[in-house]
Parts: structure tokens; C-alpha cells; sequence
């Protein structure tokens, strides 16, 4: 029983189950990123690049056969090298990071930074304390 109160203690823990809801959040994220960048973005860059022929549909057949889209060289089993697929994972990835790091950005912006404590001057030794008498009396 011992093992099974430390595991949760563990998963009760507020890190933890912090780290749950970002990822679950994260994942929701994602599919919205996904979303917009291949039924928002891509679409206009195809149309404007590739003049309306999808990125996900060029890729390079290695066995030499001819396949009209991914979908069917992918359905034939074909050993293909699909560079329009890993464009559209890279602008993905390029999209979560810019969103990431302004709303990064603009978390720490809001924050206040607090002062650092000031740490209350040390005593001063009864040597320390005649020296100034001293040095005192010496002014006058």
C-alpha cells in the first residue's frame, strides 16, 4: 500500500497535473493549427506556387511508376519520397513555433517583475562600531 499512496501523492502533485492540461490543451492546439494551415494557409500558397495542385499530391515515386496522387501511390504500396508532405509539416512546425513564442512573449510582458528583497544591513561589530567613533571624533 505504501507504493500505491506514493504514486498518488505524485499524480495529485499540482506540477503534474498542470503538465496534464497543457498537453491536453496542446493537442487541442494542434489540431487547430493543423486545421489552418492545411485548409487555410496551404491552399493559398498551392494556388499561388503550384498553380492549385496540392503539396501534399508532389512527391517523387523511387520505384519509377507513375502515380496521379499520394493517396494512390501510397495506396499501392510504392516507395516514394513525398517532399510536398514534409513542406507542409515544416510550415506547421513554423506556425506553432511563431504562435508559441508570442504567446510566450506576451505572458512575461504581463507579468510584474518583482524587486529583488533588499537584505537588511548586517550588525555592526563593536570593533566596526568604536572605528566609527573614531573616525567620527577625528572629523570634528
Amino acid at each position: 500500500m505504501g507504493m500505491l499512496k506514493e504514486f498518488k501523492d505524485f499524480a495529485m502533485k499540482g506540477n503534474v497535473v498542470d503538465l496534464a492540461v497543457g498537453v491536453i490543451i496542446g493537442a487541442a492546439f494542434g489540431k487547430i493549427v493543423d486545421s489552418m494551415v492545411n485548409d487555410i494557409i496551404m491552399p493559398v500558397i498551392s494556388k499561388v506556387v503550384l498553380k492549385g495542385v496540392s503539396f501534399t499530391d508532389n512527391f517523387v515515386s523511387l520505384d519509377g511508376s507513375s502515380y496521379a496522387t499520394y493517396a494512390k501511390a501510397k495506396e499501392a504500396g510504392a516507395a516514394i519520397l513525398a517532399w510536398g508532405n514534409f513542406v507542409q509539416i515544416v510550415v506547421n512546425f513554423i506556425i506553432v513555433a511563431l504562435v508559441l513564442f508570442l504567446f510566450i512573449k506576451g505572458i512575461t510582458s504581463m507579468r510584474k517583475e518583482e524587486p529583488a528583497p533588499v537584505a537588511p544591513a548586517p550588525e555592526m561589530s563593536s570593533t566596526d562600531k568604536l572605528l566609527v567613533e573614531i573616525r567620527d571624533s577625528l572629523k570634528k
